[in-house]
């Protein structure tokens, strides 16, 4: 027997996540002068079901220092900044988690 799937149907129920002119201002606004600094090198923006990431490294063959996440309808808030695994910060406003990034946050190598 066969199975027919619309595939129109499928992408309509995916919703997808993107940041708007505003945020990807204000997120290339706190990445440009860590460049100059020397401090990050790269980085990228994903797009998953459901949530867009923004993710910066300190070289490109690494894995990101930092991950800023945009999750509409999330529990703990709409945005999210991981470093690794372990969450940063996380809050319902961009500027609110960009706040984490005010402090001078270093990378320990122990």
């Amino acid at each position: 027997m066969t199975n027919l799937y619309r595939f129109a149907d499928q992408r309509a129920r995916r919703r997808i996540v993107s940041f708007d002119r505003r945020e990807l201002s204000r997120l290339l606004s706190l990445y440009s002068p860590r460049v100059a600094s020397g401090e990050w090198r790269d980085y990228a923006i994903d797009f998953r079901p459901g949530m867009a990431i923004f993710s910066i490294f300190r070289h490109t063959a690494e894995q990101p220092l930092y991950a800023i996440a945009k999750v509409p309808g999330a529990a703990q808030g709409g945005y999210m900044v991981y470093n690794g695994p372990r969450k940063l910060a996380h809050g319902d406003s961009l500027e609110d988690v960009l706040s984490v990034f005010d402090r001078k946050l270093r990378l320990l190598l122990g």
